[in-house]
């Protein structure tokens, strides 16, 4: 009698412990956790692709786990997309300082409202601040320095470098205007010009000196914006916006504006006193 004898078919072996991918999913736990703190924002940068490639090449290891390495791969991309946003908001949080100047505004004993100085928090130049008279009315008890509630003339606008004080508004100009240069263009129908009479001082340190970037625009019941752009004039005594001034100096003068003579006395300015400084508003009366 013949036996017949057979081999014990092969056990093939449990995949192992993949340690490069253990090694891969703490360097991107780690390059995550660093990547969320603004500070260790640059250490997140560099473990995150480390644990990247190192997730990769732990997929590629035979007869190895590869959970760990997939873990790892995940999280180091999640890692950098969030790594990303950080980045992006610490970058536009320090431009936002870097380009932007608090107003404050100081109204004085003399003036409409007797109120000393208070922060405005930021430029007042939304939607609802320019909307119509009806809701200026209704909102007319609101925050000082918007369009609703506008600061009285006088009032000190100021920012780190720079204090303006609207000190008057000639609202029937338009003679004034037209007899200080023939050649300016007479108002369009239904319009008239107005005089801005303001003062810019610079309480800046700069050495160099600085040149007064105010802005003025005159925004009409309706909620239309007009600047001294609109029309070129040659006005009397006009604003030197083009002068240096050191710290201390202020210089003063009238910014010319062609606007609708229709309740012209309801409009309001919208004053920037510097490049970078929130505008508020002041009243025209």
């Amino acid at each position: 009698m013949t036996s017949t004898y057979t081999e014990p078919a092969a056990v093939e072996a449990a995949p192992g412990k993949n340690v490069l991918g253990i090694i891969a999913l703490i360097t991107a736990i780690l390059g995550t956790i660093f990547a969320c703190v603004p500070g260790a924002l640059i250490l997140g940068w560099v473990l995150l692709p480390i644990a990247f490639i190192l997730a990769l090449v732990s997929l590629f290891l035979r007869g190895k786990k590869r959970g760990a390495g997939i873990a790892a791969l995940i999280l180091s991309v999640v890692g950098t997309i969030i790594g990303v946003v950080v980045f992006l908001t610490v970058v536009g949080n320090a431009f936002d300082d870097a380009f932007s100047d608090e107003t404050n505004v100081s109204v004085g004993q003399n003036d409409e409202e007797p109120a000393a100085e208070e922060t405005v928090p930021a430029a007042v130049t939304s939607d609802e601040d320019t909307a119509g008279e009806d809701s200026a009315v209704e909102e007319g008890d609101g925050e000082q320095g918007t369009r609703a509630n506008p600061y009285p003339l006088g009032a000190e606008i100021s920012t780190s470098e720079w204090v303006v004080t609207v000190n008057s508004v000639d609202l029937d100009a338009t003679a004034a205007v037209l007899e200080e240069n023939p050649y300016n263009d007479a108002p369009e129908e239904g319009h008239a010009y107005i005089l801005v009479n303001l003062t810019a001082q610079y309480i800046g340190d700069d050495a160099e000196g600085e040149t007064p970037w105010v802005g003025v625009e005159y925004v009409s019941p309706a909620g239309n914006t007009f600047t001294s752009a609109d029309v070129f004039a040659v006005v009397p005594d006009s604003f030197d916006s083009l002068g240096t001034l050191y710290e201390g100096a202020s210089t003063s003068g009238n910014i010319g504006l062609h606007v609708p003579a229709e309740s012209v006395e309801e409009g309001t300015l919208k004053v920037s006193p510097s490049l970078f400084g929130d505008a508020v508003f002041v009243a025209v009366n």
